[in-house]
């Protein structure tokens, strides 16, 4: 998809945020479209689709969420609840000086994205969502529902990631050979069909699971892994794996919203070979009930999680589609 912008001509900037700075990353003007990356990546993974959407017209912002890049990382797990990055958010939009915006969100951004629009439809007018699909608050206390999976004999990752420290000691001490590792179990072309990435054998490591040293993914050069690599080496991984420690505050914070749609205009785009496409299958049918302004929902056919990294001319492609679609006034 040829356009006249290029990553080097991205403008950084720190703007103030409930919980000290955030980092963004802009380029070009018009509507605002605000990105909101996962785990365990930073503003870096929309690095294809910044200059594809200022070269639309938009003015597409990418940001570090709290705990990443060089955004604030309180050390406080209640800070990483969902309302606190939704608040997140809210500041860089009114710090950009604009009163609404699109926010497209992958993985746990997308998440966030989605939980955007739900708490503050007076600021995210459409809502985009990349490889996890929307399930509305409510249902059992998450930690109760992780602990069930893996028959005792096997740790859903998420369990495993509840212990402050615990993964921190696998990870940090070779980030890059972890990230390497993690980003491959997760991609199209590299995942095996080995024992499954997201469990961990009792008393084992997730890295236990990923594919033995081999090739990187076809999306992942030595550059761009530097680039991860560099920003996690400096930061530690706490403040991006405290998010999955609020879970259960968010479970109690939102417990007022059990059920409730998110009603804006929007796109789910997913891997047809990713878990979170395959296990929350009942989430995506379900869209009609709990997205019913849903645009359209789009399987990338055998593509992995890492969706606008992977397939980043489809999703770029995809994006924009959607966004045209949106009237004058929503566009604003």
């Amino acid at each position: 998809m040829p356009h006249p912008y290029r990553l080097t001509d991205v403008i950084h900037r720190l703007v103030p945020g409930p919980a000290g700075r955030i980092h963004l990353v802009e380029q070009g003007s018009g509507p605002l479209v605000l990105l909101v990356h996962g785990f365990p990546e930073s503003w870096y993974s929309w690095r294809h689709q910044l200059p594809v959407l200022a070269a639309a017209g938009y003015r597409a912002v990418a940001v570090d969420v709290r705990g990443y890049g060089r955004s604030s990382r309180p050390e406080a797990v209640e800070a990483y609840r969902m309302r606190e990055l939704v608040a997140d958010n809210v500041a860089v939009v009114e710090a950009l000086g604009a009163h609404s915006a699109v926010v497209v969100g992958h993985d746990w951004g997308a998440t966030i994205a989605a939980h955007s629009a739900l708490l503050r439809p007076d600021v995210f007018h459409a809502v985009g969502l990349l490889s996890v699909p929307y399930t509305p608050p409510g249902g059992p206390r998450p930690s109760e529902v992780f602990a069930q999976l893996g028959g005792g004999e096997e740790e859903f990752y998420v369990s495993y990631l509840q212990e402050p420290g615990r993964a921190e000691r696998e990870i940090e001490p070779d980030v890059r050979g972890w990230l390497a590792g993690f980003y491959a179990a997760l991609s199209a072309d590299t995942m095996t069909g080995g024992p499954d990435p997201h469990f961990v054998s009792q008393g084992g490591r997730l890295r236990d699971r990923f594919p033995s040293a081999g090739p990187l993914p076809a999306w992942l050069g030595e550059d761009e892994l530097d680039v991860y690599t560099g920003e996690f080496e400096r930061t530690g991984l706490s403040g991006a794996l405290n998010r999955y420690r609020a879970m259960d505050h968010d479970w109690k914070d939102l417990a007022d919203l059990a059920g409730a749609p998110v009603t804006q205009p929007s796109l789910f785009l997913g891997g047809s070979l990713d878990a979170s496409t395959t296990w929350l299958a009942d989430a995506i049918d379900a869209f009609p009930a709990t997205l019913p302004g849903l645009h359209a929902a789009h399987l990338l056919e055998g593509c992995g999680h890492w969706i606008q990294q992977e397939r980043p001319e489809e999703v770029g492609r995809h994006l924009l589609d959607w966004l045209e679609t949106l009237s004058p006034v929503a566009r604003r």
